[in-house]
């Protein structure tokens, strides 16, 4: 996945196309994916994603990740220092324009607030459920077992996807969490742009899907994207 331009790309950010990269939010920079918000007034719910070309199924996803700067205005407060690869992601082009998020595995990522535990490569499922410990989880997010990162430091992610079997999240080579059998189901689907047809999915297995980084109010830069086909 490494790339010098975006143009293996596809940008969505809710109330434009695909393929309109909305104020230039992503933006690449000595190598490094940044997202940034210095060309907006307000936030205003513009959720965005940039998916990468290709679908993938058995796979390792690594990257490094560091939040930077402040949050933009109009941000919620839930998304400050937050942001997400998503897995196992819907094509791009099938999303709505209003969509705030696709229908996938989201890879929460969090950073410290200075104060408290924060733990980051948590699991939030937008129209999917996936099974931990033999039990089905409904629950929109669940929390891994990591530490708190505060600061402006470069954090490492690596994801481990084995078709719609097991799942794992490392951060900086620690596994945090597992889960398995991804599937289509919760919360997440009604507000998709296609909710009559994911409706008809309920419970159908994610075998594969497209890889997105998220932009969610908060600047955010990646760098070291890497994957490894299984």
């Amino acid at each position: 996945m490494q790339d010098s331009t975006l143009k293996n790309w596809t940008v969505k950010i809710k109330g434009h196309p695909a393929g309109e990269n909305y104020k230039n939010t992503f933006r690449l920079e000595n190598g490094v994916l940044k997202v940034n918000y210095d060309l907006y007034e307000s936030f205003n719910d513009a959720f965005g994603h940039i998916f990468y070309n290709q679908e993938f199924s058995n796979y390792k996803l690594r990257l490094q990740y560091q939040f930077t700067g402040n949050q933009i205005e109009g941000g919620a407060d839930w998304a400050t220092r937050n942001s997400g690869v998503m897995i196992h992601c819907e094509n791009p082009k099938n999303m709505g324009l209003n969509q705030n998020f696709p229908v996938c595995l989201e890879v929460q990522l969090l950073g410290g607030l200075s104060s408290g535990e924060r733990p980051t490569g948590n699991l939030c499922t937008p129209g999917t459920d996936v099974v931990i410990d033999e039990k089905r989880v409904t629950d929109h997010c669940v929390n891994s077992s990591s530490e708190t990162y505060n600061g402006n430091q470069w954090v490492t992610l690596e994801i481990t996807v084995l078709n719609d079997s097991l799942i794992t999240h490392k951060i900086n080579g620690k596994t945090v969490m597992s889960y398995t059998k991804p599937q289509i189901g919760g919360g997440g689907v009604a507000d998709s742009g296609r909710a009559d047809y994911w409706e008809q999915q309920q419970g159908k297995s994610l075998k594969k899907g497209f890889i997105s980084l998220q932009s969610e109010s908060h600047p955010v830069a990646f760098r070291n994207i890497e994957i490894l086909e299984l």
